[in-house]
């Protein structure tokens, strides 16, 4: 490629932080949920890649042509695949995109198109901008695709600590993880921790319905915790909490002990592994499908706090985090209705904010 670096590019990443930044100097902008992605454009050649630099292009067809059509002759940008249904953004409906069968993603295509969000400019022309100022960057993004039409679109970008304030508030509705902070003075940082991530979190009462084996851990360390809500008389799985310490997840095994002996005989899963026997030693990946996640139910009576970001359906979008046990409460106290909702923001203001 015809240009001032060659690919792959380690993109600059984020640090978790509790709140926004009190100083000044920072540029503010919509956490996107989606596949971070880095064009590399050049005349008619197009490569996108992913976070960990693996080929994307070729599951989103409707993309490349888009970006061959519209984004600046040669270029590298550093930016998100999103795909939106109803409103708010759609991970789960984005992750069904990467599918092997050529006339599969064809058709997915067609049925849910995706946008790619910009939100940095790395190269333009003989240009490199790596080492250009943040703040000069965000101008010559602006500068660069300020005219692009969907599905190419420039992230809103704020220097007004309010204003981010209320957009990590409002945008939660469509979709959104929360706000990155990137120093306005800072250059681009390959494969580093250079930006700031503000996410939204929350806690929630779970029935812990069973658990999963650390890897290379079967029968003596814990690897995450089965979390379930009910919504009526139905307990459905909401996903897992893990990050355990080794000496924890040991810990975890002793007191979980009381509640494995028969546990599957009254678990209220039993009917549906009963019907689905291919199953009974593991549910299958959310992210994975052909793939088992080996799990052992547990007599229900244990309630654990959880730290979550956000749900997906009725589902946590990430890995919660176990806070502490809740003797005090009961399963049928785990309910879907202690939740918080956040109504729904129209997508297409987000997209015309314009800092």
């Amino acid at each position: 490629m015809r240009l001032p670096f060659q690919p792959p590019l380690a993109p600059m990443l984020a640090k978790l932080s509790d709140a926004l930044p009190e100083s000044e100097g920072w540029l503010y902008e919509p956490k996107w949920d989606g596949f971070r992605a880095v064009v590399f454009k050049s005349g008619d050649e197009l490569l996108i890649h992913s976070r960990d630099l693996k080929p994307l292009g070729r599951y989103f067809p409707e993309l490349e042509a888009a970006l061959k059509a519209h984004a600046p002759e040669r270029c590298v940008l550093d930016g998100e695949i999103v795909l939106a249904t109803n409103g708010r953004l759609d991970f789960e409906a984005l992750q069904l995109r990467l599918h092997p069968a050529a006339s599969r993603v064809k058709l997915l295509a067609e049925q849910t198109p995706t946008a790619f969000v910009a939100w940095d400019l790395l190269a333009l022309g003989d240009e490199d901008l790596r080492d250009v100022p943040q703040r000069e960057r965000r101008e010559r993004l602006v500068s660069a695709l300020g005219a692009a039409k969907p599905p190419l679109h420039v992230t809103p970008a704020t220097t007004d600590r309010a204003v981010a304030a209320d957009w990590f508030t409002r945008f939660e509705g469509a979709g959104l993880d929360g706000v990155i902070a990137k120093p306005l003075e800072q250059p681009y940082r390959p494969d580093k921790r250079a930006m700031l991530k503000i996410k939204h979190q929350r806690t929630a009462d779970c029935v812990v319905a069973g658990f999963r084996w650390f890897k290379n851990g079967t029968g003596t360390l814990v690897g995450s915790l089965v979390l379930a809500l009910y919504d009526g008389e139905q307990l459905l799985p909401v996903g897992v909490c893990a990050s355990f310490t080794r000496a924890r997840r040991a810990e975890l095994l002793h007191e979980l002990a009381p509640h494995r002996e028969g546990a599957l005989e009254q678990h209220p899963w039993k009917q549906w592994l009963d019907a689905h026997p291919e199953h009974a030693g593991g549910f299958g990946s959310r992210w994975n499908p052909g793939k088992e996640l080996s799990w052992e139910p547990l007599v229900l009576g244990l309630v654990a706090e959880v730290s979550y970001d956000h749900m997906e359906g009725k589902r946590f979008r990430h890995t919660a985090h176990f806070v502490r046990w809740r003797p005090d409460k009961t399963p049928a106290d785990c309910r879907f209705d202690q939740l918080e909702v956040t109504p729904p923001h129209e997508l297409q203001q987000i997209f015309s904010t314009r800092g």
